[in-house]
């Protein structure tokens, strides 16, 4: 019974959380869009390979992380410059193309699997997102780690994210094929401003995280 609760829990915590429209999503919309489903199965293979261990050793280490008030801050600092990064380079990428050149053409050479693994090493997101999760988890005791318990659990969130973030993607593509003028916004002007959009959101949880109450 503990291990079916702990596969739930991990499942739907995993599928809230990739749901939203992250920049992975983002990339594997176009990958599906551009390679076909083999390829982006093998690129949510790849973010799920890198997932499996950032969920297990978050769990492990959650206390000691969130005690460390100076790798938290920067992780939060960086992210913000992330975002605006991947912003502009999906800005320019799109402004300079020819034709339908894809924002993927430098990524061509290898395969959609490591294109999935290296994309989720940088996301450095994903540190306080399971960190927090787990410790909540763990002190509500809606998880059990005793034995082979929390293997269960990061199976669950495994299965989670592969799931959302295959379902948004495709709804995504169903989206943009029934509107082809919405489409043609999506890489240059819509992808753009949505990191633009998160940058801002992250500066605000960082600054009423680290900042506000000293100006008070």
């Amino acid at each position: 019974m503990r291990a079916i609760k702990n596969i739930f829990v991990g499942f739907l915590v995993s599928f809230i959380g990739s749901i939203p429209l992250g920049y992975l999503n983002v990339i594997g919309y176009e990958i599906f869009s551009k390679l076909g489903i083999y390829n982006l199965f093998q690129f949510l293979s790849g973010v799920i390979c890198i997932e499996m261990f950032v969920v297990y050793f978050t769990l492990v280490f959650a206390t000691p992380l969130v005690n460390n008030k100076k790798l938290m801050k920067t992780i939060d600092v960086f992210a913000v410059f992330f975002l605006l990064i991947l912003s502009y380079s999906f800005y320019a990428s799109a402004n300079n193309s020819v034709g339908n050149q894809s924002v993927l053409k430098k990524y061509m050479s290898y395969s959609p699997f490591l294109i999935g693994v290296l994309l989720n090493c940088i996301n450095f997101l994903q540190l306080p997102f399971w960190t927090g999760w787990n410790l909540y988890l763990l002190n509500g005791k809606f998880i059990s780690l005793g034995r082979k318990y929390k293997f269960f659990y990061v199976g669950g969130t495994i299965i989670g994210t592969f799931i959302g973030m295959l379902s948004l993607i495709l709804l995504l593509d169903s989206v943009s094929s029934q509107s082809f003028r919405f489409s043609q916004y999506i890489i240059p002007v819509c992808i753009p401003l949505f990191f633009v959009i998160m940058s801002v959101v992250q500066m605000v949880k960082v600054y009423r995280k680290y900042y506000k109450k000293r100006s008070l």
